[in-house]
C-alpha cells in the first residue's frame, strides 16, 4: 500500500465510482470544502425520485339528477382531461352506491378514492376519522329539496305514520333522508324524539324503493327521495307529499357533496386538483346548457322520462348545482345535540378542504 502523503476518505456509492475517483484526486489540490461539495451533490443525485401520484383512481356516486355532475365528468372525461394538464396520466373507474354508508366503508378501506352522497354520511365520516385519515368535503354539488312521498291516504303528515308504514330511503340513521326524517319527528314529537320514525325505515337504492312503491304491492309505501324519483312519482295520483326537506331545515340547503381523505390529497396534490377543476368544468356546464345536460342525464341514466321533464327540472329555482355548501350546519348542529357525532366542528369550513374556503357558505 502506497503510504505516501494524506489520503482522502473513501466513498462507497458505487454508482458514482468515476466521480468519487474524480473527487478523491481533486481532494488532493482543493481540500475540505471540495468534498463537501461532492458529497452533497451525491445526495442530491441518489435521493429517492419525488412521490408518484396515483395511476388509477375510483369515483363513486348515487342514483338520481344531483349526481348529475359526476355523470357529466365520467362521460366527458373531464378528471382525466385536467390530471393531463398537470402532467399525471390517469385510469378514472367509476361505482355506483346505493348510500354513503357503504360508500364511506369503501372509502376508508382505500378501495375508493372519492365518495359522494348527502350531508350525514359526510359529518359522519369526518366525525369518525378525526386525527387519522381525517376525511373532508372537497365541495358541495348541488342544492335539492328532498320529499318523503307516501301512497297511504291516510298519512298526511309524518304523526300518521303508523307500525305498518314502511319508509324506503337510501341508507337508514345515516343518509341525508334519515337524519331529515329525524330533524322532523323532533320537531313533531318533542325534544328526544327524534327516534320516533327510526323503526319504520329501510335501506333500499332509489330505483328499487320507486318500485316498491309504486308497485302497490310492496310493503314499503312511503319513499324519502330525491330528483327525479320524488317528481316522477307524483305523477301517479295515488302518490302525494308528506315532508319537504326545505320545510324541515327553514330553506334550501346542500344535498350532495364529494369528499375523500386527507392522505389522498396530501400524497396526490395533481390529482385533487384535477378532480376540483373537473368538478366546476361540470357544473358550469349543467348552468350554462340545460337541454344538453338533461340529454346527457337520460343517455347516460338510461331514464326514459320525458327530455322536458327533466328540463324543467334543471331550470326548476329550487334545484341548483353549486359547489357552495349552504345549511350545512344545521345539520351538524342536530347530529352534536343527538350524540350522531362526539366532536362538533366549529364552523363548516372544518368539514371541507381549503378549495372551498372562499365559498359563501353556511
Amino acid at each position: 500500500m502506497d503510504s505516501s502523503g494524506p489520503r482522502a476518505p473513501i466513498i462507497a456509492v458505487s454508482s458514482f465510482g468515476f466521480f468519487v475517483h474524480a473527487g478523491i484526486r481533486m481532494f488532493h489540490c482543493h481540500g475540505d470544502r471540495l468534498l463537501f461539495a461532492l458529497v452533497a451533490a451525491l445526495a442530491l443525485a441518489s435521493a429517492p425520485p419525488a412521490f408518484a401520484e396515483m395511476a388509477e383512481i375510483k369515483v363513486a356516486q348515487q342514483y338520481g339528477i344531483g349526481y348529475l355532475p359526476l355523470m357529466i365528468m365520467e362521460e366527458q372525461k373531464l378528471i382525466e382531461k385536467h390530471a393531463k394538464t398537470n402532467g399525471v396520466d390517469v385510469t378514472v373507474g367509476w361505482a355506483k352506491f346505493a348510500g354513503g354508508n357503504v360508500m364511506n366503508d369503501a372509502l376508508l378501506s382505500n378501495s375508493l378514492q372519492f365518495a359522494s352522497g348527502g350531508v350525514g354520511p359526510l359529518v359522519t365520516i369526518w366525525a369518525r376519522t378525526r386525527g387519522n385519515l381525517d376525511v373532508k368535503a372537497v365541495a358541495a354539488i348541488n342544492s335539492m329539496p328532498l320529499f318523503l312521498n307516501t301512497r297511504n291516504p291516510a298519512v298526511r303528515t309524518i304523526k300518521d305514520f303508523g307500525d305498518s308504514d314502511k319508509i324506503a330511503l337510501p341508507a337508514v340513521k345515516v343518509s341525508i333522508q334519515a337524519v331529515t326524517l329525524q330533524m322532523a319527528a323532533e320537531k313533531a314529537f318533542g325534544e328526544g324524539q327524534q327516534n320516533k320514525l327510526d323503526s319504520l325505515t329501510v335501506s333500499l337504492a332509489h330505483p328499487d324503493a320507486q318500485a316498491a312503491l309504486l308497485s302497490g304491492q310492496s310493503e314499503i309505501d312511503a319513499h324519502f327521495s330525491s330528483p327525479p324519483f320524488q317528481y316522477q312519482q307524483l305523477k301517479n295520483p295515488a302518490i302525494h307529499t308528506v315532508l319537504n326537506s326545505y320545510d324541515v331545515l327553514g330553506g334550501p340547503a346542500t344535498f350532495n357533496l364529494v369528499w375523500t381523505t386527507s392522505k389522498f390529497r396530501n400524497e396526490n396534490p395533481k390529482l385533487y386538483d384535477a378532480f376540483v377543476k373537473a368538478l366546476d368544468e361540470a357544473i358550469a356546464f349543467i348552468n350554462r346548457e340545460r337541454r344538453a345536460a338533461a340529454e346527457a342525464y337520460l343517455r347516460i341514466s338510461k331514464d326514459k322520462q320525458p327530455l322536458q321533464e327533466i328540463q324543467a327540472m334543471l331550470n326548476d329555482p329550487a334545484i341548483v348545482y353549486t359547489t357552495t355548501p349552504e345549511n350545512v350546519m344545521k345539520y351538524v348542529d342536530f347530529m352534536a345535540k343527538t350524540g350522531a357525532i362526539k366532536v362538533r366542528p366549529d364552523s363548516w369550513k372544518d368539514l371541507f378542504f381549503s378549495n372551498a374556503y372562499a365559498l359563501p357558505g353556511s
